[in-house]
């Protein structure tokens, strides 16, 4: 039973080093996507700069509760329950608006004929994230197995999200780059938006793909 508590206390804090990953990656995501969105006037990637910050909410919040547990104090337990799914839900609510918030600026760029200029800051930023958080996901979900961790899988499927933004933010700014179309920023955007309101959905619903009891 202590050698069976061991290898989980030593499981978990191999997801609290990933949450420290993902949380310094997505501080450098956050800022790198909307300084630079902000600087090239791209909806596109201020679109994923402000999805990011949700993202690092998410993360901070993990790495609390998991830092918890590590320590052995299950008495907090239900109380971070409670403040997840609060947290959670404020999430998905941040999410709709942003979702609403794109529509209406990507239609008014098209409208306005609003071009983005190119950057490559925003092309770095995608390509590392394009690459790096498939492989985050797929190891924040095996030790999330591991664990029992429903948590830490509803996580690793917001990196995965992370991921498929990034490769619509990629083609996007590539694009841009290379053909100037003063109209794709801003399509490229809406094609962020499904994404982001059924993320915003499945957070206000505590609903994630996974099969695994709770942590």
């Amino acid at each position: 039973m202590e050698n069976e508590l061991n290898q989980r206390q030593k499981r978990i804090r191999v997801a609290i080093r990933l949450e420290i990953i993902t949380i310094a990656w997505m501080l450098m995501e956050t800022a790198g996507s909307i300084i630079s969105g902000v600087v090239a006037n791209s909806m596109l990637l201020m679109a994923f700069g402000m999805d990011s910050v949700i993202e690092l909410a998410s993360a901070l919040l993990l790495y609390w509760r998991l830092a918890k547990e590590a320590n052995v104090e299950p008495v907090e337990l239900e109380h971070m329950e409670a403040i997840e799914t609060k947290a959670s839900r404020i999430s998905g609510y941040m999410l709709l608006c942003l979702s609403v918030y794109v529509v209406l600026q990507s239609c008014a760029g098209l409208i306005y004929h609003h071009k983005a200029e190119p950057s490559y800051i925003g092309l770095t930023i995608a390509v590392i994230a394009a690459l790096g958080m498939p492989v985050l996901a797929k190891a924040k979900i095996r030790i999330a197995e591991k664990i029992g961790s429903k948590a830490l899988r509803a996580d690793a499927m917001e990196t995965i999200t992370c991921g498929y933004l990034s490769w619509v933010l990629l083609t996007g700014l590539l694009f841009n780059i290379l053909f100037h179309l003063w109209w794709l920023d801003n399509v490229a955007a809406l094609v962020l938006v499904p994404f982001l309101i059924n993320e915003g959905r499945d957070a206000i619903n505590g609903e994630c793909s996974c099969h695994a009891d709770e942590s």
